[in-house]
């Protein structure tokens, strides 16, 4: 069997990029049997490098050394780019527009698999810029899908904390409650699912602690990653 090459630019956070690791090779495996496994090859940046700029400047150096990286992967034989956290999307389209393999967008999966269920109005939680910015919600709105953010007040609870306590590997009882609050208030603003738009938010919460269809982006890039590898 030929397994495709896949490339992944990770470290933001390397908790999450852990998990990409582990669900490509077990989804793989699940699917080809055998000893079969992913063939990976992995950036792992230093997220220090990669703080989420401010600015369109410090964005567009951003997605230069994003880019950067995927030529790399590019060179070494990746035939598909993963870029294994939300917030990077924001320069998806730079990097892609840099690079002669394809870029499986995060936000472009997960709408289509948010479609397959079904689901017209979905809560979005991630960082203040997957939440505030465009490029995750007009994939979403392409496929009809309407998203629903929470208040002022909540995005910046749940930035700060990915910054601040997920992204060092810090899950508390209280941070967790905080959250399946949010998801409850969201559901009852109309809310059909709930997507995890940060990689480290299921590794804060479990997917039966929701009483809403939960959309995790990790495993449904992982799965998307996969299907082209195995294609």
């Amino acid at each position: 069997m030929k397994v495709k090459i896949i490339g992944l630019i990770g470290g933001t956070t390397w908790l999450s990029t852990a998990e990409y690791y582990r669900a490509i090779n077990q989804m793989v495996n699940r699917r080809a049997g055998g000893l079969h496994s992913g063939k990976i090859l992995l950036y792992s940046m230093d997220f220090e490098d990669f703080r989420p700029p401010a600015d369109a400047e410090g964005w567009k150096k951003a997605g230069e050394m994003l880019a950067g990286i995927a030529r790399r992967l590019e060179s070494a034989g990746a035939e598909c780019l993963l870029l294994c956290a939300n917030t990077p999307h924001m320069v998806a389209d730079d990097v892609q527009s840099k690079i002669g393999i394809p870029l499986l967008h995060i936000a472009e999966m997960t709408a289509r698999e948010i479609k397959k269920k079904g689901i017209r109005r979905a809560a979005l939680l991630g960082t203040r810029f997957t939440m505030e910015q465009t490029f995750f919600t007009k994939k979403l709105t392409a496929h009809g899908i309407e998203a629903l953010i929470p208040d002022a007040a909540e995005r910046e609870y749940i930035h700060s904390t990915i910054y601040q306590e997920l992204a060092k590997g810090v899950f508390t009882p209280e941070t967790k409650k905080k959250y399946l609050q949010i998801i409850k208030d969201l559901k009852l603003r109309g809310a059909e699912g709930v997507i995890f738009g940060c990689t480290e938010i299921p590794l804060l919460i479990q997917h039966d602690e929701c009483d809403i269809p939960v959309f995790d982006t990790t495993l449904i890039h992982a799965a998307s990653a996969v299907d082209f590898a195995l294609s």
